[in-house]
């Protein structure tokens, strides 16, 4: 019958242990990926706004020297990622299959226009340096025109200031929320040997002597759901670098050092004070209060 009471209290144990590990490396992981959002929020914007590209039409007349020589000079400017020359022919046949037709067949000439497609610096890609650099660029004589996305432009910049506040927003949201949650699953695990605490001080044990253990155990459960979030957050970076290579989330391992040291040191920080204060608060009720 003894035996059959241990090994009872043993299983509650275990579970109540894995349920408040279970739940900080839940918390925790949700909290690394929200960091990581955070982290690379610039990085994902730069990456679309550099997508956006200006088109430089040229004229009939435009000399071959004066093509390359605006196509050199577009490659060592600040603003500028890349810069391609798109011949009317290759514009041509990229616009045939685009439709699935032979569009030249109906007209019989070509109506494209050699063109240069430049792509630039996230930096530069704002209403006003776009709209700076387009005058510039169309100012020269053998240019026809200069095309882009306006609108799309001055939508994605909006765009992008509204989700970098959202985001920031959710993260102190979120981590208040995960402090909360970290610190009620330790309070119930504590609640449950209440009765341990109290009968301990009875006997005349220091209120430091009584919390040390149970400080100790939780902190080894931070640290145990800490090394489990890590391993889901390591997967998961994995998983959205071969989805996503463009975005070079490994590029910055630094970066990644200190958020998963950030992770795992929240883990045992947030497990220790909310040990400390679980314990401090059974600690000072009186026998009468420990039922209700």
């Amino acid at each position: 019958m003894g035996n059959s009471f241990e090994n009872y209290q043993k299983r509650k144990l275990v579970s109540s242990y894995f349920s408040v590990v279970l739940s900080i490396g839940l918390v925790l992981f949700l909290l690394g990926v929200l960091g990581l959002l955070v982290l690379n929020t610039k990085k994902m914007a730069d990456h679309f706004k550099e997508q956006i590209a200006i088109s430089i039409f040229l004229k009939e007349s435009a000399k071959e020297v004066e093509v390359n020589q605006l196509q050199k000079s577009l490659g060592m400017a600040d603003y500028v990622k890349s810069a391609t020359y798109v011949s009317k022919e290759e514009a041509a046949k990229k616009h045939s299959e685009e439709i699935g037709e032979n569009f030249m067949d109906f007209l019989g000439y070509n109506p494209l226009k050699n063109s240069i497609d430049v792509k630039l610096r996230a930096d530069f890609v704002t209403p006003e340096q776009i709209e700076e650099i387009a005058a510039e660029l169309a100012s020269k004589d053998y240019v026809e025109e200069v095309s882009y996305d306006k609108p799309l432009v001055g939508l994605l910049n909006d765009n992008v200031k509204k989700i970098s506040f959202w985001i920031l927003v959710a993260s102190g949201v979120f981590t208040f929320i995960a402090v909360l949650l970290i610190n009620s699953s330790i309070r119930l695990s504590i609640y449950a040997k209440r009765f341990i605490i109290k009968t301990m001080q009875m006997v005349g044990a220091t209120k430091a002597f009584i919390r040390r253990p149970f400080i100790w155990t939780n902190v080894k459960l931070g640290m145990l759901g800490g090394l489990i979030a890590l391993l889901a957050l390591a997967g998961f970076l994995y998983y959205i670098d071969s989805a996503f290579p463009e975005l070079e989330l490994f590029g910055a391992p630094l970066v990644l050092v200190l958020l998963f040291s950030g992770v795992f040191v929240l883990g045992i920080v947030i497990s220790l004070v909310s040990t400390f204060f679980a314990t401090q608060r059974f600690l000072n009720l009186r026998t009468d209060e420990l039922y209700y």
